[in-house]
């Protein structure tokens, strides 16, 4: 395990890309302390140390972790192995291969605040339990979440998030029936997470609306977000743009 080089960038990127760390380490701290998962914090670091569904989960919070937080690390993912283990590196500047981890690159984007259109679907808020079991429901098969399934509700997205004025959750139906779902937090920025479509709902503007309505819900903060690939051409049409490619590992 070693420290990769690091792509210079522009201040305002900087800015943009530590605005969407911090968003994850929010996002894995409020999922941690409602399912009851063990938090370690180091300056270089946020760990969650879940069971053997969730699986360890490391967020790096900054380009140049120092030798102890990276041998911490090290320890961290030898420890876990062979069990499920994955380390987001937003700035790319560790190397995990001689850990046993194998890596892929996901791009960050980011969206200033402007006016967006209103849904053109319903999409509502999860506030009670069983809606936020319909929500879980939606992200484990549709994302789709493979270690959480199959999927029990509550434990993937414990009802204790409903506590968390900063977590939402937003469902978007279509014919009255649940067919999207994603996960927003809202701190000094805003982050959406897991955005997903029931595969028989797809292409059928079931993503623009839930994007529609969390940017509405986020009011005028500048919100980031990890695009997968069939998800490209919808940020890139909401006025989403690129940052950073992050490096997972697992």
């Amino acid at each position: 395990m070693g420290t990769a080089p690091i792509t210079a960038r522009s201040d305002g990127a900087v800015d943009d890309l530590h605005l969407a760390t911090r968003n994850a380490a929010a996002l894995w701290t409020a999922l941690a302390e409602a399912r009851g998962h063990a938090l370690s914090r180091l300056p270089g670091l946020l760990a969650v140390h879940g069971d053997d569904r969730a699986g360890l989960r490391v967020l790096l919070l900054t380009s140049a972790p120092s030798a102890s937080d990276v041998a911490a690390l090290t320890d961290l993912v030898r420890r876990r192995l062979p069990g499920r283990v994955v380390v987001e590196d937003p700035f790319g500047g560790v190397d995990l291969t001689g850990a046993g981890l194998t890596r892929r690159s996901l791009p960050i984007m980011i969206r200033r605040p402007a006016p967006v259109p209103p849904p053109a679907l319903e999409v509502t808020l999860a506030t009670t339990p069983a809606q936020l079991a319909v929500a879980e429901g939606l992200v484990v098969h549709g994302f789709p979440l493979e270690p959480w399934q199959p999927h029990r509700p509550g434990e993937a997205f414990p009802p204790a998030l409903l506590d968390r004025p900063r977590v939402r959750f937003l469902v978007a139906h279509r014919g009255g029936t649940p067919a999207g779902a994603c996960l927003t937090v809202a701190d000094d920025g805003a982050g959406v997470y897991w955005m997903t479509t029931l595969p028989a709902h797809r292409s059928r503007g079931v993503g623009r609306a839930l994007l529609h309505a969390a940017l509405t819900h986020l009011g005028d903060r500048p919100v980031t977000l990890t695009a997968a690939r069939a998800g490209r051409p919808l940020y890139d049409s909401l006025g989403f743009v690129p940052v950073t490619d992050a490096i997972w590992w697992s």
